[in-house]
């Protein structure tokens, strides 16, 4: 590479940061823009699982795998399915030497800001626009200032990018599945019982129209989502989140009828109540390459959660920008190249992520999930064998 472009990264996430960690290695100065006031602002979510293939691999060339190693949790990756008397119909807890170990999602994040330089990142910086040059550069505008000149501005800033619309009209459409998110902390010490419940990893229950998935986080916390096909507006209309304990008791009032031990969950939760409706883009979506531009990880191809493809994706589309921009002698060849290659990557797993909501509280109930899980263990068993 023998000249190195001025270099904007909207968004401190994973991909953002691993994007900035791997040409800093290399010696490629970049410019880290986040709307957060610092890296604690908020919860960062629950816990991921990262794949060799993807997730991993990036580390790997951040130089970064011997610290994930530190953070990531092999002992949590088991997955359990229950149907909602409570009655367990499949259970896969001897996961703990499966390749997609469970990493806390604020873990991950830390640990990508510890290896950058603190004055990389330009914190409480949130993009209103960016503004094409005359020169063909842009600059950035934030709500009381404008910086810039920047050869090339790489939107890592989610699913709502300010990015995008400079290279894609497409807005991210309602999936027709609304998660309202939950949460039980200490759960090993408070309530043990549905510790022994949810055990080292996940569980799932479907029924009536309805679900729940938990999972097991960090410092014996629980995060969990109740899932439904409902409108758009139901979960601000149906629940009155000012209230965590009216929301929590209508909450649990959707799953009448269910065990106790399942309902118990949600009864049991803390007071961050959250609704997380599920937006994603079209399968195959892409765009006409412009010069200065570029998109990775939601910003580029959001989808819903249910492959669990969404930080590993945004990890690898990062590394492989990278890598080509490091390879590549002409870095607006670079980033054509590789947003060729990311077009093409990532339909497969936007394909299957569409067809998990599609298929998301059907008639089938639970059926479609064992199916689901067992060809998962059995892929497992399969690799181990071999």
């Amino acid at each position: 590479m023998t000249s190195h472009p001025r270099i904007a990264i909207i968004g401190a996430g994973p991909g953002g940061l691993t994007l900035a960690r791997i040409l800093h290695q290399a010696g490629v100065h970049t410019t880290i823009f986040e709307r957060e006031e610092h890296s604690l602002a908020r919860p960062q979510g629950g816990t991921l699982d990262l794949h060799a293939e993807s997730g991993q691999l990036a580390l790997r060339r951040a130089g970064l795998h011997e610290e994930f190693s530190k953070i990531a949790r092999y002992e949590d990756q088991g997955s359990r399915l229950y149907d909602k008397d409570g009655t367990l119909i499949f259970a896969d807890d001897d996961a703990d030497e499966s390749d997609r170990p469970e990493v806390d999602r604020t873990a991950l994040r830390q640990t990508l800001l510890a290896s950058l330089p603190a004055e990389m990142i330009r914190w409480d910086r949130g993009l209103h626009a960016v503004r094409p040059l005359d020169d063909g550069t842009y600059e950035l505008v934030f709500e009381s200032s404008t910086t810039g000149p920047f050869d090339l501005v790489v939107g890592a800033d989610g699913s709502w990018s300010k990015v995008r619309p400079l290279v894609s009209s497409y807005r991210p459409q309602y999936s027709g599945i609304t998660f309202i998110e939950f949460g039980i902390d200490d759960v090993d010490e408070s309530h043990p019982e549905l510790a022994a419940l949810v055990g080292r990893g996940k569980i799932g229950v479907e029924a009536d129209g309805r679900g729940l998935i938990v999972q097991r986080n960090g410092n014996a916390h629980l995060r969990g989502y109740a899932i439904f096909r409902v409108p758009t507006e139901w979960a601000e209309r149906t629940f009155d989140f000012a209230s965590p304990a009216k929301t929590r008791a209508r909450l649990a009032a959707e799953f009448e009828g269910w065990a106790p031990s399942i309902v118990g969950l949600i009864e049991a939760s803390n007071d961050h109540i959250v609704p997380r409706p599920i937006y994603a883009l079209p399968v195959g979506h892409h765009w006409q390459n412009r010069i200065g531009i570029t998109l990775l990880g939601d910003a580029a191809h959001v989808m819903s959660p249910f492959g669990g493809e969404g930080v590993n994706a945004a990890m690898l589309d990062a590394a492989e920008l990278a890598r080509q921009l490091l390879e590549n002698d002409d870095w607006k060849v670079a980033v054509k190249t590789y947003e060729a290659e990311m077009f093409e990557r990532v339909v497969e797993p936007a394909e299957h992520a569409a067809e998990a909501v599609a298929t998301e509280l059907s008639h089938l109930g639970a059926e479609l999930s064992l199916q689901h899980y067992q060809a998962h263990l059995d892929a497992r068993l399969q690799g181990s064998a071999a």
